[in-house]
């Protein structure tokens, strides 16, 4: 699972990730905001974005837990609970249910706020100040539901790779 602030290079490790052969899952929300009406659904109406995230989300979570060996989800869960706290908004009890219902195994990789990467774009509309919220929010929401959550390291993405890969496949 990679969670973490927008623009701080997750997707350029999911996709380093992919090509070195581990099954992957974009981020459901960039989908959601890329459909026609979804950038007005975010900011017309967060909590229905926020609900369109976690229906997307447990779909996904369906789809990938009966499969052979790990995947790396691009955002999970308690992400919905992250955006919501930064949005100022309440958790529905559907979405705090399903954080503690639908498990995640595995490390959770956060990818923190990295300023000299960070670059805003067609959906990823924070500034930094918010991005650097999102990621606290995001992070918080993850250690709330009990999860542990490892940090990667600001560096390229080839090592990054190899810290998850360390992660994910132990020396015996």
């Amino acid at each position: 699972m990679l969670t973490g602030a927008p623009g701080a290079g997750k997707t350029t490790l999911l996709n380093a990730a992919a090509a070195a052969g581990i099954r992957t899952s974009p981020e459901v929300a960039r989908r959601i905001l890329q459909q026609p009406g979804g950038m007005a659904l975010r900011a017309d109406d967060p909590l229905g974005f926020a609900e369109a995230m976690a229906a997307a989300h447990k779909q996904e979570y369906e789809q990938h837990r009966h499969g052979a060996g790990p995947v790396l989800f691009d955002r999970g869960l308690p992400d919905v609970v992250g955006f919501l706290d930064v949005s100022g908004l309440q958790v529905p009890r559907s979405v705090d249910r399903a954080c503690r219902d639908l498990r995640y195994d595995g490390p959770i990789f956060r990818a923190p706020a990295w300023s000299e990467i960070y670059a805003q774009d067609d959906e990823r509309i924070q500034d930094w100040a918010q991005a650097v919220a999102s990621d606290e929010a995001v992070t918080a929401a993850w250690k709330h539901y009990g999860y542990p959550v490892i940090e990667l390291p600001l560096d390229d993405v080839s090592t990054r790779l190899q810290f998850l890969l360390g992660h994910l496949h132990p020396a015996a």
